[in-house]
């Protein structure tokens, strides 16, 4: 398995997701406010705040919870002004590790990521240290039962997107960052509402690890994911399925 998709779908495959709900709707709520203040809080003429709106259906949020932090967001209120920061650094063997975040105290959240690499074993480099090492990317994600495989690819190749990775729970349609909302629309256009659509960092190689190294870069990832101001982490880890089931037994 390879650590190309975000943290929390990494989790997900190996068992260990279970979340909080407050933690997620946090997070949520954070992106539903600053698409908002950043763009019109109208989600069919901002795709962003589109995107966070679909994403607190995913995770069944109240709607009143939703227009509340999108009225916040809109209406500029003190204390709920968002900055977004991008921390990279290497984690356990080696791999590279790209963590994006929003947060309302810059020096808070550098110091707890950086503690979080410390602590594992790692190091928290400079801007750019390791994002030469992946692509920004759009991605539409789709659950798996929508469509078979050639379909979806068929329609995504069709709709803009460059490639389809289909798996056994979802399909992520892959195109170039400026495409994202066109693929996205014209996929909606025949498949309904997607999952999911977002812009994310995919490693163009990938690290492999295993033993202590995985078991460490796990605890990373985890503690990283379980801090409020993150909101997604990228790594371009990759572990056999072997040692997926020892580290998840």
């Amino acid at each position: 398995m390879a650590g190309h998709s975000q943290f929390k779908n990494i989790m997900h495959r190996k068992g260990a997701q279970d979340k909080k709900r407050a933690k997620v709707f946090t997070k949520i709520i954070r992106e539903l406010t600053t698409a908002a203040r950043t763009g019109l809080p109208d989600p069919a003429a901002n795709p962003r705040l589109r995107a966070a709106v679909t994403a607190a259906k995913v995770a069944n949020m109240p709607k009143d919870t939703v227009d509340r932090a999108i009225k916040r967001g809109a209406g500029g209120e003190d204390g709920d002004n968002y900055e977004e920061v991008r921390y990279e650094g290497y984690g356990p063997g080696g791999v590279a590790v790209i963590v994006e975040a929003l947060t309302d105290n810059r020096n808070r959240t550098a110091s707890d990521v950086r503690a979080a690499f410390a602590k594992s074993g790692g190091n928290l480099g400079e801007t750019n240290s390791v994002s030469f090492m992946f692509d920004r990317r759009g991605q539409v994600t789709y659950p798996v039962d929508v469509a078979d495989s050639e379909t979806m690819f068929e329609a995504a190749l069709e709709a803009g997107a460059e490639d389809v990775e289909s798996g056994e729970e979802e399909h992520v349609v892959i195109c170039a960052p400026d495409d994202l909302n066109a693929v996205r629309d014209a996929l909606e256009q025949r498949f309904g509402p997607s999952a999911a659509a977002r812009f994310a960092w995919l490693p163009k190689v990938s690290a492999p690890i295993e033993g202590d190294a995985a078991q460490a870069l796990f605890k990373l990832l985890d503690a990283l994911e379980d801090n409020d101001d993150v909101q997604t982490v990228y790594a371009n880890f990759e572990v056999s399925d072997a040692e997926m089931a020892r580290l998840s037994a």
